[in-house]
């Protein structure tokens, strides 16, 4: 019995300090553009090309830490993300099926089969070819996302 009070009391302690961490994150100060090192501020200004910002969001992903910048351009959403040294690591830009290559547009609807489309993007990698995603739900409303290349091929990020 007293092993089992134990393990109740530590459960209940795991269970507020989770409580306890998720409220002091959503209290989180979001972050300004001010708030970012000298060369990420210097490729955010440089990469917004008039655009405004919505959102900056610090994160690691595969092992960089970055930051994600959610921004507007021409009233077309246009995301970017920059490594905390400055470098540009990817942009993704808001755009249309029809506006992509034939052999990329075909790949997507063939992939999306009887399901629909969501979101289109270009999505670009400084010195790499530039890519094409699409989300999509499918027939059984589940959310899908794939990345193909100019022709068509699937990629991988």
């Amino acid at each position: 019995m007293r092993t089992v009070t134990l393990f109740a009391a530590a459960s209940l302690a795991v269970v507020l300090c989770d409580d306890l961490a998720f409220a002091q994150g959503s209290t989180r100060k979001a972050l300004q553009l001010s708030d970012l090192p000298f060369n990420v501020q210097k490729t955010v200004k440089d990469t917004l090309k008039g655009g405004t910002i919505k959102k900056i969001a610090k994160e690691k992903e595969d092992g960089i830490e970055q930051y994600e910048i959610e921004s507007t351009l021409n009233g077309q959403s246009r995301d970017f993300n920059v490594a905390a040294d400055g470098r540009l690591l990817a942009v993704e830009e808001s755009t249309t099926l029809d506006a992509i290559p034939t052999a990329a547009r075909a790949a997507v609807r063939k992939k999306v089969g009887a399901g629909t489309v969501t979101m289109v993007e270009t999505f670009a990698k400084p010195g790499k070819p530039l890519l094409y995603e699409a989300a999509y739900t499918d027939g059984k409303g589940k959310r899908h996302e794939v990345l193909v290349d100019a022709d068509g091929k699937e990629v991988k990020d």
